[in-house]
């Protein structure tokens, strides 16, 4: 007999469950509320810039062990870009300062005893103070672990745990922190090289998904939003979406795939976070010049972290709260004076009119990764034995990451597998 597994939101963690499911014969049925696929990870056309773009700018490191394994699932893996070497430039814009952190290639951290590959004006026992992160609980505060001062931290440290964490370090959860380190960092540069998907997130990680499930026999409905999901004491007995009720047989599962705040509507009563922080991507059209790497962090001005795509420069700024409500046209000039100075680009450039911009601010990007808000994710496992929970706001051990979205996919996916046993 069939079974059919209903994924409800066609974000990157409903659709690695479904992938995973799929490929185990479940035929897979994929409910999104939007008319879109994709959630925060997806690739759109945007008529400001007249060029297609990313909604956010994510950054993969090789590391990435679910990441690697679903693009590869999707034979999408080799669209996943970075260099060799687990190399990272970068600028301090309020000095004009540059280097290159180079991690190298292998896992023995060898770069650590070469001055000429760590961040400058560091030693290693820099370093080593940041060790208490690795055997932190989750807790703790990043401020009450390591110090959150200094040149590694300025230069490093900091850009590193606001990208991972979207709130400022000190106040974070030193236990997802370590996490970030014992996966990266300590892993050596082998885990730790960047990968981009060039082509834009959609091509490369959303799209091949849903068509690898329409090829399993499964489907896609858009504008399809979950009203209610009946249920008896131990299961849940049927999908209510407002014009239909879809009556679920007992070998069906549901993956609810949806953001924190529709979750505890649709199931009264979980655990989830409350509190989220804002992420900001700026877009601008403009061909960078050759020497502008694919990646480059910034410390001492607004932007965070430069994106050089073959069509344009992008900016993220993490707990970006701050920016949510200036002037639009004047934070992109703003931006833009900062994507100049560290591209390189000459001052007539910077002054002169703005090329084709596009923002884009997520109020609610990610939850907040503080110690109480951390305390409140969820497992896969719900009261109902046929329905679990999948978001990267689920316990997966990680912040917010791509690399904890489809964690959490795998691991419903795992748990319904066990239940097939």
């Amino acid at each position: 007999m069939t079974k059919a597994a209903h994924i409800i939101g066609a974000g990157l963690s409903g659709l690695s469950a479904g992938v995973r499911l799929a490929k185990e014969g479940f035929e897979v049925h994929v409910h999104e509320a939007t008319q879109y696929t994709g959630g925060r990870c997806r690739s759109y056309y945007d008529g400001a810039t007249d060029m297609v773009i990313d909604n956010g700018n994510h950054l993969m490191l090789s590391g990435n062990h679910h990441v690697r394994l679903y693009a590869k699932t999707l034979n999408t893996y080799d669209k996943l870009v970075g260099p060799v070497r687990a190399q990272f430039p970068f600028m301090d814009v309020a000095s004009g300062k540059r280097w290159l952190l180079d991690l190298g290639a292998g896992r023995f951290p060898g770069w650590l005893f070469d001055a000429k590959r760590r961040v400058p004006d560091t030693y290693v026992r820099d370093y080593m103070a940041l060790l208490p992160l690795v055997w932190a609980k989750p807790e703790a505060l990043v401020e009450d672990t390591i110090p959150c001062e200094g040149v590694l931290y300025q230069r490093l440290v900091e850009p590193l745990l606001i990208a991972a964490l979207n709130v400022e370090p000190p106040q974070g959860s030193a236990g997802l922190a370590g996490a970030i380190v014992r996966e990266t960092l300590l892993a050596g540069g082998a885990a730790c090289r960047p990968l981009i998907a060039r082509d834009g997130l959609s091509p490369v990680l959303i799209d091949p998904a849903i068509d690898l499930i329409r090829k399993k026999g499964g489907s896609l409905t858009l504008g399809h939003e979950l009203r209610k999901i009946e249920r008896s004491p131990l299961r849940a007995t049927g999908l209510n979406f407002g014009t239909e009720t879809i009556p679920l047989g007992p070998g069906d599962v549901v993956v609810l795939a949806v953001p924190a705040r529709a979750a505890s509507g649709l199931m009264p009563g979980i655990n989830a976070p409350t509190k989220f922080r804002a992420i900001l991507n700026a877009h601008f059209r403009f061909v960078p010049p050759a020497d502008v790497p694919a990646l480059m962090g910034v410390v001492g001005g607004l932007i965070e972290w430069l994106f050089a795509f073959p069509d344009r420069l992008s900016i993220t700024i993490s707990a970006a709260e701050r920016l949510l409500n200036l002037p639009r046209e004047d934070l992109a000039r703003d931006i833009w004076r900062d994507i100049c100075k560290v591209a390189g680009l000459a001052a007539d450039i910077a002054e002169g009119p703005l090329p084709p911009w596009q923002i884009v601010r997520e109020r609610r990007a990610t939850f907040e990764a503080t110690p109480e808000q951390n305390a409140l994710r969820p497992g896969a496992a719900t009261e109902l034995k046929n329905l679990f929970l999948a978001g990267d706001w689920t316990n997966t051990g990680l912040p917010s990451t791509i690399e904890g979205s489809i964690r959490s996919g795998d691991h419903a996916a795992d748990l319904i597998l066990q239940m097939q046993e």
